[in-house]
This record gives structure tokens, sequence and C-alpha cells, in this order.
């Protein structure tokens, strides 16, 4: 069975545009609605198969560009910062509501789970109905986001002559997985230019901009410490094992502050999870849905 996917989008906090898909299950049932948030430097296209998944259970789900990624806008304030992030979460989780008649469970990968968990801090109870942390805590191992900035920057003003040369360089960066049959998913991530080379399919004041998170870090990290430890809602944690940004201390030190969170720990997987272990990462969450009686 195969989902229906149906073109939509959302304003975010400052009435940027917001692309996204909305993944409707067949046969009338609507289930939980889902809101899915790629990490920085990804779009909406990284959830392809969650997205799929989700669907054939019963729910509906939402994927979405967010601000400066894929097609959704590129702010020209370059207003990039976490609180930036947070405060769109926010708002299409509110616009989701009215649509759908419930709070959504929000998903997250890196960037897009500290926009969740720093929206359900900011905006107050009732916004979200769980929230699923995809290897991210509040404490990040310097090294690993040093290691992949670096990627994120190292390319993205020169960009690739082919897609090819795009993969290779993925490639080199994630040795651990699989490389791909065919380059179209990774076509979904690049954007051709005038000069017909590829760039990542995000603003580069994403990374260079205002934006920085290593700026500030104590206070960002403090922030989401607090964050977390008011945290009331159902809440699971998935990391990847071989995780560059998520350490088993960071886990720990997360479960102290969340002690009712549910942990999940994805063996043959790094920072990207669900590009890692798709089908692991995807019982991981289809249980916690099932949890929620949703």
């Amino acid at each position: 069975m195969k989902d229906m996917k149906v073109p939509t989008g959302f304003a975010g906090a400052a009435g940027n545009r917001l692309v996204a898909d909305e993944h409707q299950p067949r046969g009338g049932s609507r289930g939980t609605p889902v809101v899915l948030l790629h990490g920085g430097g990804q779009t909406r296209h990284a959830w392809g198969g969650a997205a799929r998944r989700i669907a054939d259970s019963g729910h509906t789900a939402f994927t979405v560009d967010q601000r400066g990624h894929g097609e959704s806008a590129w702010v020209d304030s370059k207003a990039y910062a976490f609180d930036d992030y947070a405060a769109d979460a926010a708002a299409l989780c509110h616009e989701v509501l009215g649509r759908c008649g419930r709070p959504p469970v929000l998903v997250g990968a890196s960037l897009g789970g500290i926009s969740g968990l720093m929206a359900e801090h900011m905006d107050g109870p009732g916004l979200l109905a769980g929230l699923v942390l995809v290897d991210i805590t509040p404490h990040m191992d310097p090294d690993g986001v040093s290691r992949i900035q670096g990627f994120m920057a190292e390319r993205m003003r020169e960009g690739f002559a082919t897609l090819e040369e795009a993969a290779a360089a993925i490639a080199a960066y994630l040795p651990h997985r699989r490389q791909p049959r065919s380059l179209e998913g990774l076509a979904k991530n690049l954007r051709r230019g005038r000069d017909g080379r590829y760039r990542w399919h995000w603003d580069p004041a994403f990374i260079d901009g205002p934006r920085n998170i290593n700026t500030g870090a104590e206070t960002v990290q403090q922030r989401l410490a607090e964050a977390a430890r008011a945290l009331s809602i159902p809440v699971l944690l998935v990391r990847g094992q071989q995780s560059e940004l998520v350490t088993e201390e960071a886990v720990g030190a997360f479960r102290e502050m969340a002690p009712h969170a549910r942990f999940v720990d994805v063996s043959g997987a790094g920072h990207m999870v669900a590009g890692d272990r798709n089908d692991a990462f995807n019982d991981a969450v289809l249980e916690f849905l099932d949890q929620l009686g949703g």
C-alpha cells in the first residue's frame, strides 16, 4: 500500500513560505498527525521512506522544508538562529492542529529536533502530542559539530560539476553508508545553477551568516537542557550507535533530564539515522506512535 502525497505548505513565524508534502493514509482514517523536520543541510525528501511507513500505518505525515532549505523561502534577513527555526516549528504545528483537529507528534533530526524541543518549551503545553529526537540532545560533541559543518561548508559555493562528483564527496564523508543504486534521491538535495553546477539545496547564509551552532555554545546548551528538563509530553530519543554528534555520555545526561523519555540505539547508523538504517528507524517511530494510542 502506498500513501497519497499531496503538495502543501505553511507560513513560518515571519510569514516565510515553508514548502511541504502531506502524506495521507488511505481509507479515510487520519490517525495522529506527524510533522517531520529534517536536519541542517537536508530537505523534506530525507523523510521519504519514513513518511510512507507512517501513512501506511494510518497516520497523516507532513514533511517540511525548513527555512532556507529545499524549496522553502530563503530569508532576506538571514535569520537562521535556533530561535527562528523553533518559532517556525511552533507556527506550523499550530497550523497542523487547525487542519487536523489535534496536536501533532514532531519528529526532528538534529536541527529539526532542536527546533521541536525549543518550540515545545517556548510555546508551552498543548503544542505537541509527542516528540521524537533523532540523534540530538542538549550536549553535542564539538568535534562532531565541526566535522559536519566542515563538510557542509567545503563545497557550498563551488558546488559540483556532476551528480556523480557530489555522490563521491558524500561517500568519502560517510564511508559506512551503502551507496544508492540511483542518484535520483541525491538530485533532490541539490540545485543546478545557471552555470550548470550542482550546489546544496540550502542558503549558504545558513552556515556563514549570523547563525552558527558554535556561537554562544554554552548558552545554547543551557537553554536546550532547560527545555529538556521541562518536558512532560511523551519523548523518544533515537541515536545512531556510530553517531559523531551524540555520545553515550550525552544520552545518559539527557535521560537524567527527562527520565520518562524512551531511548532506542540503532546499530550500524551514524548521525543520519533515518538514511543509514531506515527500516530500524521507522520501526522505532511507529512503535512510539502505537504506544501513544494514536
